[in-house]
């Protein structure tokens, strides 16, 4: 039998084990097999010993968690290289997210694993568990192979980089100085922070368009609506990225009364987000209407649809109160200040004077561009922006970086403060540390909104704990790598996806 005669569709492999069954032992692995290596090889090997035919299955590439720059190869390559071997008699691309489905159809009288998988409970995501579940409803033999482990992924950052040479120096240094243990103890600490967040509510609103040309009677372009999304983003995003990292995520933000849109607010944010919103009244909650070429996602015009003119002084008042009340029970308060009225002067003054850590992003965008600078606070311990904006603070366009940085966190008495340079990566400033700059890892964006909030808000955990500042940037541009990779604010970045992109820098 050939390689390719061997690789089958899902639905013809069930075909062919159902007319095997009554005499033969049928065992199934299932993986990646990324980079196919000795490791692999044995453990089919062990596998194929265990029964009389060795079936295959392997992960699609969209189900892939490695990372954004994985899987190294596609997922028609690594069939043909699991074909390629003697002891395998059948190959399938899997169609879902794990193996449990393809348990239930394929009903193998063995499922193998690699003896790395043996201790189901050092697997955080679930997923062995789940499937060692659904191997003995359908009657399987969950077994396990027995020999040293390999890593495709090491082999991978070794010979096989996605990452340009400077940026795989960068991480070969930092494996010398930190362990994956020692980055994996500070998301271990960011799970005991009680933490509360304020600003604005922001709701995105994509519509993906066709561009037919421009009118024929005026230089007016035009475009063909295709469909559209509605995202929960500003402060929204930020509460439900932090919700993966904390247990209790405390929210106090601002919705406007006409537009009904506390629905989907409400059902927008994770479960662990525990939210307050103030009502502005007569005013529509935040929208900003995008619209975009839908095949490459380039945009082509922004709509603001609001009123930041902020609270009435009396309900501004009470909402003050309200934050005052709670703010000091809470290891770190985040302000994701956006500039549209969210966080008042009054509300400024009393997170500088009552939080016990306070933790700013101050977002130029252009709604409030040349007004709204980190030069309106007076104390803050993190501070995270983007280059542009700590530039415009100081009105300066091309001077050096760093002096401006010093200047900002010795003004505001910061413990650190990042600053997001986009494809350069991120820089850091602490006072007992000086500056660390860390490059970017991201190999494929297909959204830049939200990732300066994904940034912000791991890496504000990350300072509350007074990580190394090294370790902090990492986690700052390992999120924001896999945030670029998401179209708006369609979902949070959550630990898992971190720790699995963790893994893949630092093995």
């Amino acid at each position: 039998m050939t390689a390719h005669s061997k690789i089958l569709p899902l639905n013809r492999l069930v075909e062919a084990l159902n007319g095997l069954r009554a005499d033969k032992r049928i065992v199934l692995c299932h993986g990646c097999f990324d980079l196919l290596h000795i490791g692999h090889i044995r453990y089919l090997r062990q596998a194929r010993a265990m029964g009389d035919v060795l079936v295959v299955t392997i992960s699609p590439d969209r189900y892939v968690d490695k990372g954004p720059h994985r899987p190294a190869f596609n997922e028609s390559l690594r069939a043909e290289a699991i074909a390629s071997l003697d002891c395998v008699d059948y190959v399938a691309i899997n169609e879902y997210p794990t193996a449990e489905e393809t348990l239930r159809l394929l009903r193998p009288n063995v499922y193998c694993k690699g003896s790395d998988f043996k201790d189901a409970q050092s697997d955080p995501t679930g997923k062995l568990q789940a499937e060692e579940r659904v191997a003995h409803e359908v009657g399987a033999e969950m077994a396990f192979s027995k020999d040293v482990v390999f890593s495709s992924t090491n082999l991978i950052n070794r010979f096989l980089s996605a990452f340009p040479e400077e940026v795989q120096d960068y991480l070969s240094l930092f494996r010398r100085r930190y362990s994956e243990a020692d980055v994996r103890r500070v998301l271990d600490d960011m799970s005991k922070l009680k933490v509360l967040v304020i600003g604005d509510t922001i709701l995105d609103d994509y519509h993906y368009c066709s561009v037919i040309g421009s009118s024929s009677k005026e230089p007016v372009l035009a475009l063909k609506h295709g469909s559209s999304d509605l995202f929960a983003g500003g402060v929204l995003a930020v509460a439900n990225h932090l919700s993966s990292y904390v247990a209790d995520v405390r929210l106090f933000s601002v919705m406007g009364e006409l537009g009904g849109r506390e629905g989907f607010i409400r059902e927008s944010l994770a479960p662990s987000v525990r939210p307050h919103l103030a009502l502005h009244k007569g005013a529509p909650t935040i929208e900003k209407r995008r619209y975009l070429e839908g095949y490459t996602f380039n945009k082509l015009l922004e709509i603001y649809h609001m009123d930041d003119s902020g609270l009435p002084p009396d309900d501004d008042a009470k909402f003050v109160a309200a934050v005052e009340a709670e703010v000091a029970d809470y290891d770190l308060v985040i302000a994701a200040d956006f500039g549209h009225g969210t966080i008042s002067p009054a509300m400024r003054r009393m997170l500088e004077r009552k939080a016990r850590f306070l933790a700013v992003n101050t977002q130029a965008n252009a709604g409030n561009r040349g007004y709204h600078t980190i030069g309106r606070y007076h104390r803050a311990d993190y501070v995270s922006l983007a280059e542009p904006e700590m530039r415009l603070e100081d009105r300066d366009l091309s001077g050096p970086l760093m002096p401006l940085m010093l200047q900002a966190a010795e003004r505001l008495g910061c413990r650190s403060l990042a600053v997001t340079r986009g494809k350069r990566g991120c820089m850091i400033f602490t006072p007992g540390g000086g500056f660390v700059e860390v490059p970017a890892f991201a190999t494929k964006v297909v959204d830049r909104i939200g990732s300066g909030d994904a940034f912000f808000s791991v890496t504000a955990l990350a300072a509350a704990l007074n990580a190394p500042a090294e370790i902090t940037a990492l986690l700052g541009n390992v999120v924001g790598g896999l945030a670029v990779g998401v179209i708006g604010n369609k979902k949070a970045i959550d630990r898992q996806s971190t720790q699995k992109y963790l893994t893949s820098l630092l093995k």
